[in-house]
């Protein structure tokens, strides 16, 4: 395969028959889901055992899987070079390029700030968890439901309008009625949350009401020794973790 320089860093790939530069979305998608998945791990890790090994690792692969994106070339993105592979095999998505660029030029900024924050600095902070968090939940949109909602926010700064987007969300499409949501769905939707938030209260007040019950039966020493055991480290308060942590430990 002969490469020149100017397709080494290009960002788009020129497909006959579309007058923008184009991305495959099938490739798109699928790195992101990966993206969600170690992501995910390293966010659980962090927020339940406080060990931010695995974050650090991800934020260090996340940065310069989008600095290759954006920079070079994303047909030399890590990520995407594994489901090209992976979706070789299926019919190829075309969607406009520029938007996607907008969309890894934010998620890279991100990746900056928890690399000065956690990798070079060990900042525990609660801004930590919300960027991540943050993250997580753009990948999750993209992944899933093949939204991208930096691409969604592409139209406020650009003058450009966003075409060619994934599954056609820039046009505007009658929906079709096996597609419309009517009131009997939403009423169903609304009395299972409520449903599970009560199941929920149950629990937690029959776990609060057992927990009384063994305070109650503690002797002077042995509530000394609970009450000491039970004050909630500086981190955890930091990082709003406190009423987590005294439920891990079997506090009140």
């Amino acid at each position: 395969m002969n490469l020149k320089i100017k397709d080494i860093f290009s960002f788009w790939e020129k497909v006959k028959g579309y007058d923008v530069k184009v991305l495959n979305e099938r490739e798109v998608r699928a790195s992101a889901w990966i993206l969600f998945m170690f992501g995910l791990i390293g966010f659980m890790n962090s927020w339940l055992v406080w060990d931010f090994t695995f974050t650090k690792i991800f934020v260090i692969a996340f940065m310069i899987d989008f600095w290759i994106r954006i920079f070079i070339n994303p047909k030399f993105s890590p990520s995407l070079i594994l489901w090209r592979f992976m979706v070789s095999k299926q019919k190829v998505e075309y969607v406009w390029a520029s938007q996607k660029r907008f969309a890894w030029w934010m998620g890279f900024l991100l990746a900056v700030t928890m690399f000065y924050l956690v990798v070079l600095n060990n900042v525990i902070w609660p801004i930590n968890l919300l960027i991540c968090l943050s993250c997580l939940i753009l990948l999750w949109f993209e992944s899933f439901f093949g939204i991208c909602l930096w691409c969604k926010m592409y139209n406020l700064f650009n003058k450009e309008k966003a075409t060619l987007c994934p599954w056609w969300t820039c046009e505007n499409i009658k929906k079709e009625k096996i597609q419309r949501v009517w009131f009997i769905h939403i009423s169903i939707f609304i009395l299972f949350i409520a449903f599970i938030v009560f199941i929920s209260n149950s629990w937690l007040i029959k776990d609060k009401l057992e927990a009384q019950d063994v305070i109650q039966n503690l002797s002077i020493d042995e509530m000394n020794e609970w009450v000491d055991n039970c004050k909630v480290p500086e981190w955890a308060i930091k990082i709003w973790h406190g009423e987590k942590w005294k439920l891990h430990h079997g506090c009140k």
